[in-house]
């Protein structure tokens, strides 16, 4: 195991290539490291901005051999690399940032859902489901309009359907293969928040202010940060994310998503182990942005300062969005984040847009 905290001229490894690695691995950069990528796919996104990538996919023993002998300290850009891989990693002896057991809850949502009860954040009533009996048996419990989910993978709108009447739930159940899965409760809320939060490897925490979402089809369509709730909103949040962080002994930065119930009760939706859409707005906003302060934790370095000194709308570019850069790049007050993606397939996420409206006073930023 190298010394902590890790020098400029160390080398980080990443698990994936996509536009998250290429945010982290530039951020890494600026923090004087080196960046090698882990990912299946060639000339990925992030390895274009990295000193070298392995091509190969994330359970190929020989690459996770490789990276872990060339990189100082490996992490991840997304959830669904295997927990494996990353337990392999461990036991050969690399130092791994989060860790598997962080990894392996986020990817099921049963676990997940239980995990984050047990800490003290409450999420809405939930049923594992596996078989057609057990769906039936969970509607009459939950009751409906309820969400069917895959158990495991499935984002940004894919691998769900709502049931809205008891005679569709073999329907639902065929639309998802028949394949393990939750039922959620609906939750009446009257927005969804998100936090960003990191704990670093000496168990400091560091929480960014709310952000509010706003969804199209599924997908994160914009985030507005900070967002307008009261103190004892943000405190809540502070708290959840706090207990779900220690819980894990996590390092890293962690995006939880938030029902806002609207009678000072906040519920969690789900929990992403890894830097996440509803952050990018701290690029712009922050002093340290999310991505920042992921390398920080990681490699042992203090954390940075969470507070905002700017209102940001970030708004993601879809498909053949990203198309309008022309003029979305000649915006005053505002900065274009592009991917550096060939293929602007229809919802795929190609670049945001961060809209700064003005700057906060001190009072504010506390």
């Amino acid at each position: 195991m190298p010394d902590l905290p890790l020098p400029p001229g160390s080398t980080l490894g990443i698990l994936g290539g996509g536009q998250l690695g290429r945010m982290l691995s530039q951020a890494a950069s600026r923090l004087g490291f080196d960046v090698v990528i882990l990912d299946p796919q060639p000339d990925s996104p992030a390895a274009r901005v990295s000193r070298a990538q392995i091509t190969a996919p994330y359970d190929d023993p020989d690459a996770l051999q490789a990276l872990g002998r060339l990189c100082d300290v490996v992490t991840f850009e997304f959830e669904n690399v295997p927990a494996a891989s990353v337990e392999t990693l461990a036991e050969a002896g690399a130092l791994v940032a989060p860790g598997p057991t962080a990894l392996a809850v986020a990817q099921d949502r049963v676990d997940e859902k239980t995990y984050l009860n047990a800490v003290g954040a409450p999420t809405v009533a939930f049923a594992a489901v596996t078989t057609l009996d057990d769906l039936t048996a969970a509607i009459e419990r939950l009751g409906l309009p309820a969400l069917l989910k895959t158990r495991r993978e499935g984002y940004d709108g894919k691998g769900q359907v709502w049931i809205r009447d008891a005679a569709d739930a073999e329907a639902a159940f065929d639309a998802i293969g028949r394949r393990p899965a939750v039922l959620e409760a609906a939750a009446v809320f009257q927005r969804e928040l998100s936090v960003i939060a990191a704990r670093g490897r000496d168990g400091a925490v560091a929480v960014y202010p709310l952000g509010e979402n706003v969804h199209q089809n599924g997908v994160l369509k914009t985030t507005t940060a900070p967002a307008a709730v009261d103190p004892a909103t943000q405190r809540r949040a502070e708290a959840i994310a706090a207990a779900v962080l220690d819980g894990l002994d996590y390092i890293g930065v962690m995006g939880i998503e938030l029902f806002d119930m609207g009678d000072g009760e906040l519920l969690v939706n789900e929990v992403a182990p890894r830097v996440h859409n509803t952050g990018h707005w701290t690029q712009d906003g922050c002093v340290c942005d999310q991505f920042e302060q992921h390398i920080r934790a990681v490699v042992g370095w203090p954390l940075g300062p969470s507070n905002a000194h700017a209102r940001i709308e970030m708004t993601n570019l879809l498909g053949d969005e990203v198309e309008q850069w022309r003029t979305l790049a000649a915006e005053p007050n505002a900065r274009l984040h592009l991917y550096g993606k060939h293929d602007a397939r229809p919802g795929r996420k190609m670049a945001h847009i961060n809209r700064i409206f003005g700057t906060l006073s001190r009072w504010e930023r506390a």
